[in-house]
């Protein structure tokens, strides 16, 4: 029976339908509003990143990262070199307001500057001979910047010149790896009346020479770390008692919802432990797995899975926007599943009309024979795919 059939027969009001509604909606404006603030922090992250590329890597281009690369000696040490002084001149040419961060990686060191290079290498193309120990040798130089706020230095500045001292060993070298961290605060945040968040951004600059064929391709890496602000001052702004009320209302919602779904839920398997019963006393014969399945309803299991998502990823939102955490790619999987799920939720009571439900019980029949339809066409296609990248792979750009 629908609920408008259980409330004109017995009186019984909608109450699982009026939560169900009312999640819909209350999940869809919450995972609407989280979107806009995870959105202002990938868009941060990857601002950066570009912004670090242009500032670090000498003659970069926008779309350039595959391309990219050297090929002489004076070229290489020009890249190193000019991205240690742009290191060291960051507090006064970039646009940005970055910091140095000196705790990372257990050492107070600003800049390391590394080769990667074989114990013993000798190759000797001419005679056809190579003489070789695998074994990597890490040879590393640390530079450390100025304290921006020492006045004496800002009067006469006087950078670090002792990595120019830094020789490559061009004949048996791997790779050379220019690692730091800068600090940076993104305020835009304030726009969606948030405190804004304080990141600590580990840069990695790669010189991979592993290949030996006389290209050396650079790339950049940057991972954001996020984390909470000291002293954080926002005048008029950072008050989230509106938001924070939401989400204890959708975690009331979805605990309602979860206790009304899971009593279904045991109760059809008290019935089907009563039929069970039933028929092996009655008949001497015991119930196949298919007909006890009848007593579960399916979409009781995928609302329960959908309130138990909405609730974690709710309570982490919760602490993302205290800046207890910034797990904000666990909470985007959280929330974006349950929503999903709640949404395919709705179809169920769609099959209380007879028009939508010949179309589902369609669906579901045709099902099984559509999933092995797909495990044939998965094949040929896995076959095919081996054998396109075992043939043309190797001649493809990427």
């Amino acid at each position: 029976m629908s609920p408008c059939d259980k409330f004109r027969a017995r009186g019984r009001r909608p109450v699982k339908l009026g939560l169900q509604l009312a999640k819909i909606l209350l999940l869809t404006v919450q995972l609407i509003l989280f979107g806009l603030s995870n959105q202002m922090v990938v868009t941060f992250k990857e601002e950066n990143t570009v912004a670090f590329k242009h500032l670090f890597l000498k003659g970069y281009t926008d779309g350039a990262d595959d391309s990219y690369a050297v090929y002489t000696q004076r070229d290489l040490y020009e890249r190193v070199f000019y991205a240690v002084e742009k290191y060291l001149a960051v507090p006064n040419e970039t646009i940005g307001r970055y910091a140095y961060a000196r705790e990372g990686a257990g050492n107070s060191t600003g800049l390391l500057l590394c080769q990667h290079y074989y114990h013993r290498g000798h190759i000797d193309p001419a005679n056809d001979t190579f003489n070789i120990d695998p074994k990597i040798i890490t040879d590393c130089l640390a530079v450390d910047p100025q304290d921006p706020q020492d006045p004496q230095l800002l009067l006469t500045p006087q950078l670090d010149q002792s990595y120019r001292n830094f020789t490559l060993k061009f004949h048996k070298l791997i790779n050379v790896t220019i690692q730091f961290q800068l600090k940076a605060i993104n305020i835009q945040t304030i726009i969606n009346n948030e405190i804004p968040d304080c990141y600590t951004f580990s840069i990695t600059i790669t010189f991979d020479n592993r290949a030996h064929s006389g290209r050396v391709k650079i790339h950049l890496e940057n991972r954001a770390d996020i984390k909470e602000c000291k002293d954080p001052s926002v005048f008029g702004r950072g008050d989230n008692s509106f938001r924070l009320f939401f989400d204890v209302v959708v975690i009331l919602i979805c605990s309602s919802s979860f206790i009304l779904c899971a009593r279904s839920i045991i109760r059809g398997l008290m019935l089907q432990h009563e039929f069970s019963s039933f028929f092996r006393r009655r008949y001497k014969r015991s119930v196949s797995l298919s007909d006890r399945m009848e007593f579960l309803n399916g979409w009781y299991i995928l609302l329960v899975i959908s309130d138990v998502l909405t609730i974690l990823g709710t309570i982490m939102k919760i602490g993302i926007e205290s800046k207890n955490f910034a797990s904000y790619d666990v909470c985007s999987i959280l929330l974006g599943t349950s929503t999903l799920l709640v949404w395919v939720g709705v179809i169920r009571y769609l099959t209380f009309f007879q028009k939508y439900n010949i179309l589902i019980v369609t669906l579901r029949v045709a099902l099984p024979n559509v999933i092995r339809f797909c495990c044939c066409v998965a094949v040929i296609y896995l076959g095919y795919c081996f054998c396109g990248w075992i043939v043309l792979g190797p001649y493809h750009v990427k």
